[in-house]
């Protein structure tokens, strides 16, 4: 069994699309990324009726990691709805691109699953071109 599948199943676990309330639907996307440890840790998005609250599963997972173990090096991540990731459904959106470069500058090295038959992956500075936050 290969990381990528050991990360998939862990993240498996938090895949139940759950309606909290009338305003907040959650564990609709999961997530699981490894730390710099080797440690696999899980999150899941949770939405609400006002955006501003939502919070993406590769956030989630990244905080989880923090929470835990108080590190910020993420060496991979997947993402996912009902299935692992097929060409490019897994990509993180933009904050959550953003938070991982903030998070450690060395993130720029994270691998992303873009498809799980192939294993095929991109590394996030190739998702953050020219990252402003070198300048700082």
């Amino acid at each position: 069994m290969d990381i990528w599948e050991r990360m998939y199943l862990a993240a498996r676990e938090q895949y139940h699309p759950t309606q909290l309330s009338p305003f907040l639907y959650a564990h609709h996307v999961a997530a699981a990324v490894e730390s710099g440890d080797g440690r696999i840790y899980t999150g899941f998005c949770i939405e609400s009726a006002c955006g501003v609250m939502d919070l993406c599963a590769e956030r989630t997972a990244a905080l989880h990691m923090y929470l835990s173990s108080g590190q910020t090096r993420i060496r991979r991540v997947l993402a996912f709805r009902e299935a692992p990731p097929t060409e490019g459904s897994g990509m993180p959106c933009g904050a959550c691109r953003e938070f991982l470069m903030q998070l450690n500058p060395q993130n720029r090295d994270t691998e992303i699953l873009v498809d799980y038959a192939s294993r095929r992956t991109v590394r996030l500075e190739e998702l953050i071109p020219d990252w402003w936050g070198w300048k700082r």
